[in-house]
């Protein structure tokens, strides 16, 4: 590669995300330098005719662009932040067990993408919940068993690729194996070389086999494997090349995240990341003209000095152009009735649930996971009742006894004060991981997710409405 091939490579491995609803002037300009792809967030979205327009200028720059977006449905989404998604997550998928029901929704999601002009979902999630404690997994999971997980990944994968959209399988080789969160430090998975192997590895099998176009890294370190996290281990990543054959593109996850921001730094990351094997970088939120920059430059350095090799990184951008190329063309396709389908199929109930008189919704929030951001709906809303919101320490009011009680909660595994706020004879409906039962309510409804097609769901059956 001659030197002036340098720049457009280096930045084609480049993925940041932007602050606003239209493209900055300096995103713009590295755009007509060759930037191969940007990441989208929820600050970037107020609607879809705002987002089809924001991509379109973005493609007037670049045609061949990546734009990426985190849609899985349920729990995590960004087209839909602000009213809670349409589709349940991953978790409701594998409570219903129906691997067509989860191809359809990942081909409706995938279609709503198209229509806004993305063509890359940072789904599905392939991690296996191992540690129910995993604050970063739980739902966005299909659930424990790598079996049930795989065969629904190779579903989401297909549903979303028939319709022209890449598919992204996360976080490779899995971030169920660790509690901590690699957003805020550096996990270690424990597990040995054939735990992880046979537990942590099929979804990612799966995804490969079923032609996935894109795996995303885990910024954790798996000791059994290698010494390095896994998106800096050029062992693992050769794994996934060699054992799983995977040969597209491999995308790391957000390298701000502290797990590597916090240990190597975000330039040394990102030329690690693309030494070991990695293919595009993504640099996801609030970062500055100048951090991005600088990791453009740290790359063409790492080429000069030799510690790169030059074709190392026209084999990464190379990786980028050929997935642009595969989904230049995604697919426009609205099927938001599938949503609410797999959502009641997902419900589970256990108790009665009959509500003689007008509710009270007492919805018990914690503090939002970074991925899933903060939900800004609620069944309360839902159903049209009076509802009141707590977080951990605010004080529970005082209730007409005689009128029905419904809690909402959200891993009560996870939190002892919501456990110890569920009052005797109230309706209990759990919208995280289904651990734990309450043995003084009368009911017990379980909703996978805490998406709004999941509560909505829940309040259908509650009201009566059940139409199954």
């Amino acid at each position: 590669m001659s030197e002036g091939g340098l720049e457009p490579a280096a930045a084609a491995c480049v993925f940041p995300g932007f602050e606003g609803l239209a493209a900055p002037d300096w995103l713009r300009r590295l755009l007509a330098d060759g930037l191969g792809g940007v990441v989208l967030f929820a600050r970037n979205v107020r609607d879809p005719e705002q987002l089809a327009a924001l991509t379109a200028s973005l493609r007037a720059e670049r045609p061949d662009l990546l734009v990426a977006v985190d849609e899985e449905g349920g729990d995590v989404t960004r087209l839909e932040a602000t009213t809670g998604s349409s589709f349940p997550g991953n978790l409701a998928l594998g409570a219903a067990d129906d691997p067509a029901l989860t191809r359809r929704v990942a081909a409706a999601i995938g279609g709503e993408l198209a229509s806004v002009g993305v063509n890359l979902d940072l789904a599905p999630v392939a991690d296996v919940i191992v540690d129910p404690e995993n604050p970063i997994v739980g739902v966005r999971s299909f659930g424990s068993d790598p079996q049930l997980v795989a065969r629904h990944v190779a579903a989401f994968v297909e549903g979303l690729q028939g319709v022209g959209v890449a598919a992204c399988a996360k976080h490779f080789p899995g971030h169920g194996e660790t509690a901590a969160d690699s957003h805020l430090e550096l996990p270690t998975a424990e597990a040995d070389r054939e735990t992880l192997l046979a537990r942590a590895l099929p979804p990612f099998a799966a995804a490969v086999d079923a032609g996935v176009r894109v795996v995303m890294t885990a910024h954790i370190r798996y000791p059994a494997l290698d010494d390095e996290p896994a998106t800096l281990s050029s062992g693992l990543i050769g794994m996934l090349r060699s054992e799983l054959g995977f040969a597209g593109l491999v995308l790391t996850d957000a390298l701000e995240m502290r797990a590597i921001s916090g240990t190597v730094g975000l330039e040394e990351g990102g030329v690690r990341a693309l030494a070991a094997g990695a293919d595009a970088l993504c640099l996801g939120a609030d970062r500055t003209p100048a951090e991005v920059e600088r990791v453009q430059a740290a790359i063409l350095d790492a080429v000069r000095s030799g510690r790169l090799p030059e074709e190392r990184l026209r084999e990464a951008a190379d990786r980028v152009a050929e997935t642009a190329a595969w989904a230049s063309s995604p697919r426009p396709h609205r099927d938001r009735e599938v949503g609410a389908e797999a959502a009641r199929r997902a419900l589970r109930v256990e108790g009665d649930t009959t509500l003689a008189g007008e509710p009270v919704v007492v919805e018990l929030w914690p503090e939002a996971t970074i991925a899933a951001g903060e939900a800004r709906h609620g069944l309360g809303e839902l159903m049209h009742a009076e509802a009141i919101r707590l977080r951990e320490g605010d004080e529970f009011p005082s209730l007409d006894p005689g009128r029905p009680l419904v809690l909402v909660l959200r891993d009560a595994h996870r939190h002892r004060w919501q456990r110890e706020l569920v009052a005797p004879g109230s309706i209990v409906v759990e919208t995280g991981l289904p651990e734990w039962r309450p043995a003084g309510a009368r009911a017990y409804v379980a909703t996978h997710g805490s998406g709004r097609a999941n509560l909505e769901a829940a309040a259908e059956h509650l009201e009566g409405q059940d139409p199954g």
